[in-house]
């Protein structure tokens, strides 16, 4: 009995370990048919969405999200805007030179909104009331906990001038519509309750489901987003199967019907202008590309698709697999943003970028508000991983995220990753907190742990928490589990403060023949220590120094000899290391030879004798 229960005991912590989250999920299932006018830049729409309240909690009230509403002369964007351009920020204004004053100057036939006609709860008609970009309905009936119901909706829409990600007419692209955010969509409850966040600036949130969407558009236009496409006979446009007839219904307008399993948004782009090419890359992917064909720069469109299919394996291989059965590079959109299975590109040169969010953020969907360091930060490392291996670069991938971290550093506009994207005092400090510093968090990370612990962290961290939405706390258990250190210490200081990292040397010295370094911390945040001594014949020796905080060290990186000594208590400010060389024979002593460690004064790191 005593051998079958330790047995048992045993099982239950390797399955405990290997376990999946259980932490509870809402579920939606989207039907809607939409109606587009090209020449009104109006369309209607029906919505069928079933929800499941698969919480514990009894919800009285659901809220939607009607994006298209910020851009109307005074809306919180607008305000928001006009006061960013107030803000000295560098050598200008902390505008969104997307956006700046804009909005204020729409006229009626410019605006964007989202009208919703009519709601119902379980065919019951509900009350509603609109509070600009979000709609908030308080049910006549409750929903109870672990039951579904079905709401029906009647909804228009008005697209509004391209400005800031959605919108019409391009005057860059000269795409005709960019249609993300476009319908009313339910906010997400989860764990932490609702999260009706007005649409101010930047990020987005969604409840993970199926949509089932029908187009109906002038005939001449071609379509790509989200979604596979079920009537590619009808349609044609390079869709259909290789020797199929295409044969088009009658009348002016196409319906374009598709679904989407599994998504948290459904994201779409028309234009009669486009060009559609697509690839097989695996036996179950096909990329689709969409340009422009009057663009003169074609060539650099169609190279998405050969680079495309050189990285999937081995972005497959770091990150994990993509999980869907196409993805569409397509021209529109403001800059870059990525929706699932999609992206918009004003230009060519952020299709990795916006893919690799396929994985932070469409796999792996964080609440980009609240953690938009995991949604960018993430992104921006793998996508510089990944350029490097593109490139065949050999050098530090991460350079320019460390260049834009420490210019971040020396601003002195600083906040904390955990201020929430849209309530950053200024644009600027936001964009180099969420993709610069964001980003060297992943890699000083591989650091502390190891690069080859840290790759190991990703792929489980993706095997957890595909299909979810994890937190901060949640990428920190998985990286304690796999590498056997704890790990709070470092998201604390590095994502709940701003005190920054820098380390010197304080004084060598030679005591009965032995050599003796004496190091000081004088930032405030506390690392573990790597240092390289080089000698005058060329020979090396490495010295590591854990963290008292980590409860443990990193492996060796390579082959090096190293000495590991006691770990450095936090609240000491030096620590002595010693070599059996004679000072005299010491060439160059370094601390961090890697420059992994996000030192914001590099230059007391290293002495040449």
């Amino acid at each position: 009995m005593k051998k079958i229960s330790i047995c048992f005991l045993y099982m239950t912590l390797v399955f405990s370990a290997l376990a999946q989250p259980d932490r509870w999920q809402q579920r939606v299932k989207y039907v809607m048919d939409v109606d587009m006018n090209v020449q009104t830049n109006r369309f209607t729409g029906k919505q069928k969405l079933e929800y499941t309240n698969n919480s514990p909690d009894t919800l009285t009230r659901v809220f939607y999200h009607l994006y298209f509403n910020a851009f109307q002369p005074g809306s919180m964007m607008d305000v928001r805007s006009l006061r960013q351009g107030t803000i000295p920020a560098g050598r200008g204004m902390d505008w969104d030179d997307r956006v700046k004053d804009r909005i204020q100057n729409l006229k009626p036939d410019e605006i964007g909104y989202q009208k919703v006609l009519s709601l119902k709860l379980n065919g019951r008609p509900q009350k509603f009331e609109v509070l600009e970009t979000i709609l908030e309905v308080k049910l006549d009936k409750p929903i109870l906990p672990k039951t579904k119901v079905v709401f029906d909706m009647d909804f228009e829409g008005q697209v509004p001038l391209q400005i800031r990600r959605s919108g019409r007419d391009n005057p860059t692209t000269k795409v005709r519509y960019s249609m993300s955010q476009w319908y009313p969509k339910m906010c997400e409850y989860d764990y932490e309750g609702w999260h009706p966040t007005p649409y101010i600036a930047r990020e987005f949130y969604g409840v993970w489901g199926d949509y089932e969407v029908n187009i109906t558009i002038d005939k001449t236009y071609i379509l790509g987003g989200t979604g596979y496409l079920q009537n590619a006979a009808q349609i044609g446009y390079g869709y259909e199967a290789p020797g199929t007839k295409v044969v088009r219904p009658a009348g002016d307008k196409l319906t374009w019907k598709f679904i989407a399993p599994n998504v948290h948004d459904f994201m779409w782009a028309a234009d009669p202008g486009y060009k559609h090419l697509s690839r097989k890359v695996k036996n179950d992917v096909t990329l689709h590309l969409l340009y422009k064909e009057s663009d003169p720069r074609a060539a650099s469109w169609e190279k998405i698709l050969d680079d495309a299919e050189k990285a999937l394996p081995f972005i497959e291989k770091t990150f994990g697999p993509y999980t869907y059965k196409q993805y569409s590079f397509i021209q529109g959109g403001d800059g870059g943003m990525e929706y699932p299975m999609a992206t918009l590109l004003a230009s060519a040169g952020a299709w990795l970028h916006e893919w690799m969010h396929n994985w932070y953020q469409g796999i792996m969907g964080t609440n980009e508000s609240l953690y938009a360091w995991m949604d960018e930060g993430f992104t921006s490392y793998a996508s510089s991983r990944v350029s490097a291996f593109l490139s065949g670069r050999t050098g530090f991938a991460q350079e320019s995220n460390y260049r834009g971290y420490f210019s971040l550093v020396k601003s002195g506009k600083e906040e904390p990753l955990t201020t929430h994207a849209d309530h950053f005092n200024t644009n600027s400090a936001y964009s180099a907190a969420a993709y610069s510093k964001g980003a060297v968090f992943m890699e000083q990370l591989g650091y502390i742990t190891g690069a080859g612990t840290r790759d190991k962290i990703l792929l489980e961290y993706y095997r957890l928490w595909k299909f979810k939405h994890p937190n901060a706390a949640d990428f920190i258990r998985v990286a304690e589990k796999v590498s056997d250190m704890k790990l709070d210490w470092y998201k604390q200081y590095w994502v709940n403060s701003i005190k920054t990292i820098d380390y010197a040397f304080d004084s060598l010295w030679e005591d009965k023949g032995v050599t003796k370094i004496r190091i000081k911390r004088i930032g405030l945040m506390p690392m573990p220590i790597d240092l390289q001594l080089t000698f005058k014949d060329s020979t090396t020796e490495v010295h590591y120094i854990p963290l008292d905080l980590m409860y443990g060290a990193k492996n060796p990186e390579d082959e090096s000899a190293r000495k590991v000594y006691p770990a450095w208590k936090w609240t000491s400010e030096t620590y002595t290391i010693e070599s059996k060389h004679r000072l005299a024979d010491l060439s160059v002593a370094e601390i961090d030879p890697s420059q992994r460690m996000a030192d914001v004064e590099r230059q007391n790191n290293r002495i040449k004798l």
